[in-house]
């Protein structure tokens, strides 16, 4: 039998087979045990295939068909490399906040490169518009004129007060997306926005720490009423990046890409090289200084928890 895995445990899967039937799934002890670099041998997305096993009536899943994409972050299990968010989507989608909790930009940016290392297109929320202040709006506005002049597609909600939430259900429609934030940017919320049967549960933001508690444990693939899927994510703290050679980074923040081959070195790293053609569009605001910092961070494989939250 075919199938779909809805929902991750790290030891039990859902799938939703052809028929619509949701099944509880094990994975194959050989195939659980392959050499793998990733904390998790299956994710949501997935497409796989299960015999039911016809003693405890549960599926065993036996193989995965090969995966079109998908977007990963550094796993907080020192002796694995990855953690695969989700597989197989059309879009991925971060949602940002700038209080209660703040989202840094290079927490975005991070999120944004690993969706270009795997071809997926991102788009970029911004939520609880309806709690800024003068000057969080100012940055908000600058922020959207980057990303935007990037070739982002960005979004401004309040998911609270059902504010901007109809052009993300327009997004969300017949595809199937993942989205992404720290714990507490109101992910839950706008999804149970946009369609009340959800019911996800949500949570208070903690006044101390200024995040949320994390009301998704694991990742969850749920169907919408408007033919679309979307992929709810535990909260992320962190977005590392792995298994990127330093003379790609660049190719995938489209501004510095677009302007590397006016660089005097064909090798050069756009960090301290003279004649350098990403320098000197920093310099003109060609390319934004937030966007360039998170260029060199990466570089450097600076894994500098300043720009997480607590």
């Amino acid at each position: 039998m075919k199938g779909i895995v809805i929902k991750s445990t790290g030891s039990w899967y859902l799938v939703k087979d052809e028929r619509g039937l949701i099944v509880e799934c094990r994975i194959r002890g050989k195939f659980r045990n392959q050499a793998i670099r990733t904390t998790n041998p299956l994710a949501v997305g997935d497409k796989v295939e299960f015999l039911i096993d016809e003693k405890t009536q549960f599926g065993v899943i036996n193989s995965i068909e090969d995966r079109k994409n998908y977007i990963i972050r550094k796993s907080i299990n020192l002796s694995k490399q990855a953690h695969i968010l989700a597989a197989n989507v059309d879009q991925a989608i971060i949602l940002v906040t700038l209080t209660k909790p703040r989202t840094y930009t290079e927490f975005i940016d991070r999120f944004l490169v690993s969706a270009e290392a795997y071809s997926i297109p991102a788009k970029i929320i911004f939520n609880k518009i309806d709690l800024y202040s003068a000057s969080e709006n100012t940055e908000m506005e600058q922020l959207l004129k980057i990303y935007q002049n990037i070739g982002y597609e960005c979004f401004t909600v309040s998911a609270l007060l059902n504010q901007g939430v109809e052009a993300i259900n327009q997004l969300l429609s017949n595809k199937i997306s993942v989205i992404a934030g720290h714990s507490g940017v109101g992910k839950s919320t706008l999804i149970n926005t946009i369609d009340p049967l959800m019911n996800l549960k949500t949570s208070e933001i903690s006044d101390y720490h200024e995040s949320g508690k994390h009301t998704t444990t694991f990742p969850e693939m749920h169907a919408l009423n408007n033919q679309g899927y979307i992929i709810d994510t535990p909260g992320i703290k962190g977005f590392g990046i792995i298994d990127m050679d330093t003379d790609e980074i660049a190719h995938y923040f489209p501004e510095i890409f677009a302007v590397i081959e006016g660089c005097q070195y064909y090798n050069c790293t756009h960090s301290h090289e003279p004649g350098c053609a990403v320098k000197r569009a920093v310099q003109l605001g060609k390319i934004a200084e937030s966007r360039y910092k998170s260029y060199l961070n990466l570089l450097l494989n600076d894994e500098d928890e300043k720009y997480r939250t607590t």
